[in-house]
């Protein structure tokens, strides 16, 4: 493993990879880390490295939100304008035909624009959020005059939840509430539909119900001062450098914030995490809610979090609650068991958790547009990992 890891580094695929996998008791299976000391000539990268995780802040907040409802603070079924009246007139954007922008093909983005916009004909509620189904998005569909106005409300730039909201009310969705699985900034609007239920930031809320009680360090909002996270990298020329400013462009030209002092918590995109303390959290997965001693979440909570929600026709498995689990097609291309639970970050991070073999893994990195020699890296090196598990048991 370690040859495949340094491979990927040393033939420009990713500025470096720090890949750590863990027992369920927490004790190392795996620590390995591969650095270009021309990009990071100086930077330690480690187990205890501080690294943006964009996407893998949601499932932190799914659980939280489970948690939350196990204590009868608010229900799955709720809708979300209880919480966010400014939501009350929420607007979709349909073609002039009247179809959800969600429905476009590729060849038709550029002929929808620009969009006519209708009342909600749904209730929006916390279900949809939990499934992406809200109409809620990134400034990355495709559809220009979509993503332009998305960008130009600069969301992460933000100092507040209620900023955001106030600006989120004002663009519109790209498709009824309930319509269809659309990946964006739903699990950010749970997050913030938590802090209104609570009138707690979603940093204490994590704080006080999850890493605290669980002892998880390594995983929070706000980088711990004096720490230092790598610089943002960019593949996108198929030479690996430093991004330029917008090519990192999931909300367009706007970054979110990860300085101690902010007031914004970005419950989709906005935690930083070590290695270590990321497979913490990963850990309380497969051990069905519990971890050092603590009962974080119900048993039920964490099968309901990993069962079926969406894509379960899919040949590669299917979507729980934004985590997918494979399927036996994994298995037989070489990249994991069947029943693995995987998750990944903007910024290439990724994770998984096998409830059968009861062992975790997390791969770190930061850059986007990878190259052509880094393609692949998840399941050749999450492969190369249940190989010698297959070969032990032949």
């Amino acid at each position: 493993i370690d040859s495949l890891v340094d491979k990927f580094v040393t033939d420009g695929g990713f500025p470096f990879l720090h890949v750590r996998l863990e027992n369920e008791d927490g004790s190392a299976i795996y620590d390995h880390t591969a650095v270009n000391r021309e990009l990071l000539p100086t930077q330690n990268i480690n187990k205890d490295s501080w690294i943006r995780v964009w996407s893998m802040s949601k499932i932190i907040t799914i659980a939280t939100a489970f948690d939350m409802m196990e204590d009868g603070i608010f229900r799955i079924t709720d809708p979300v304008t209880k919480y966010i009246p400014e939501f009350a007139q929420l607007q979709v954007a349909v073609t002039d035909d009247g179809r959800n922008f969600s429905d476009l093909k590729e060849e038709e983005f550029e002929e929808a624009c620009p969009y006519k916009l209708v009342p909600m004909d749904s209730v929006m509620t916390i279900q949809h959020l939990l499934d992406h189904e809200a109409g809620f998005y990134y400034s990355v569909t495709g559809i220009p005059c979509i993503d332009e106005t998305s960008a130009a409300a600069h969301l992460p730039l933000s100092k507040t939840t209620d900023e955001y909201i106030t600006k989120q009310a004002k663009l519109p969705l790209i498709q009824q509430s309930g319509h269809s699985n659309y990946y964006g900034t739903n699990t950010t609007i749970l997050g913030f539909v938590m802090e209104r239920a609570t009138g707690k930031s979603l940093k204490q809320l994590v704080e006080e119900r999850l890493t605290g009680p669980l002892k998880i360090s390594g995983l929070q909002y706000g980088l711990p001062d004096p720490s230092i996270l790598p610089p943002r990298f960019s593949g996108k020329d198929t030479l690996l450098r430093q991004a330029r400013e917008g090519e990192l462009d999931i909300f367009g030209s706007s970054f979110p914030r990860y300085e101690a002092a902010s007031q914004l918590f970005l419950g989709g995109e906005g935690m930083v995490a070590t290695a270590d303390g990321y497979a913490d959290f990963v850990r309380m997965l497969i051990r069905y809610g519990e971890l050092n001693g603590y009962r974080f979440l119900d048993k039920v909570s964490v099968e309901d979090i990993s069962a079926p929600h969406s894509y379960v026709d899919n040949d590669y498995g299917y979507n729980g609650y934004n985590l997918w689990v494979t399927g036996d097609s994994m298995r037989i291309k070489g990249h994991c068991d069947a029943g693995v639970w995987l998750g990944g970050g903007y910024e290439q991070t990724h994770f998984w958790a096998d409830p059968n073999r009861k062992f975790v893994g997390v791969i770190m990195s930061q850059m986007f547009e990878v190259p052509e020699a880094g393609a692949g890296r998840d399941d050749k090196i999450r492969g190369a990992v249940y190989e010698q598990l297959w070969k032990l048991e032949e």
